[in-house]
């Protein structure tokens, strides 16, 4: 394991402690949140306590099985990107990025398409992942006609990261399909909703999530499941057979109670046969990408590079 970004140390640290520090302000998350508390979260930015910018040239669309999706095409399209947005299965929304969304499709020149997938609690598993699989097989099937490129990429953050890696392995489980997308790019994901070992002793640090949000998310995403039926490999991708999936881009932050979840996903991806660019980033704490850090500017960049070139 290689880890990136120690001259920004200081800084990214710095900005951990801040954030700890402001942790009694914000809205809890995970622990069955109030609908008072619910709706805040799902109408502010992720990690933000604003209401996200929504640009005027985004397109709306609504596909196959009545899925809502957020389309950003720039003038030259040489690839799609399948965006899929965490908030723990139970908030965000694919217009609540994008500034950054529309940035990365001019840069790397590809229309990214971010899916609108129905939340927990008032729609819990398998609904999201059943959301994210229809919009797959439609891009599969209308891409070229669409967007005039075959070229499929797919990714996302936090649960959007779980969601992307859930739903290439139905593509490959339930139709047959692989090769038809190129690439992964799988940042701080959930892989093993039974608890990996870095989960399990986070312990109650205020760094966006922790050991005891993670359990309630968990509850609201999977009601009443137990730690058995969570290993599931329908549920926690890190238990399942992953030949078959395409090169990948795993990135964690040190400071992230999903360590582990990557570095163990990157280790069995490469395994079963695919190449695995893992970013290990240091001082980083779950989410590190929402925020103005030096570590953000270049984890941006990384990205872009990464699915401009897959």
């Amino acid at each position: 394991m290689t880890i990136t970004d120690e001259d920004c140390l200081a800084e990214t640290l710095a900005f951990n402690e801040q954030f700890e520090a402001a942790a009694a302000s914000r809205p809890a998350r995970g622990q069955a949140p109030s609908a008072d508390t619910l709706a805040l979260l799902r109408r502010n930015r992720l990690g933000g306590d604003t209401p996200p910018v929504r640009l005027p040239h985004a397109q709306s669309r609504v596909v196959e099985g009545g899925v809502k999706l957020r389309m950003f095409v720039p003038d030259r399209v040489d690839g799609v990107y399948l965006h899929i947005h965490g908030g723990g299965w139970a908030f965000g929304s694919a217009d609540g990025q994008d500034e950054r969304l529309w940035r990365l499709a001019v840069q790397a020149r590809l229309a990214v398409v971010s899916v609108e997938y129905r939340l927990a609690p008032e729609h819990p598993f398998p609904a999201g992942p059943d959301d994210c699989e229809a919009v797959a097989r439609w891009l599969v099937e209308h891409a070229a006609t669409e967007f005039g490129t075959e070229r499929l990429l797919i990714g996302g953050e936090s649960a959007g990261a779980h969601l992307s890696v859930v739903t290439l392995l139905r593509l490959r489980d339930r139709h047959g399909i692989t090769g038809a997308f190129r690439a992964a790019h799988l940042l701080f994901g959930p892989y093993d909703l039974s608890m990996t070992p870095s989960q399990r002793s986070f312990g109650p640090r205020q760094l966006l999530i922790n050991t005891d949000s993670l359990r309630g998310i968990y509850e609201l995403f999977t009601p009443g499941m137990d730690v058995e039926r969570r290993r599931d490999p329908e549920l926690s991708p890190l238990f399942a057979n992953l030949a078959g999936l395409p090169p990948a881009r795993i990135v964690v932050g040190t400071e992230d109670p999903l360590l582990d979840d990557s570095l163990f996903l990157a280790g069995r991806w490469q395994a079963a046969g695919a190449p695995v660019q893992l970013g290990v980033v240091a001082g980083a704490m779950h989410g590190f990408t929402l925020f103005p850090l030096t570590v953000t500017e270049r984890e941006q960049r990384r990205e872009r590079d990464f699915l401009a070139t897959a």
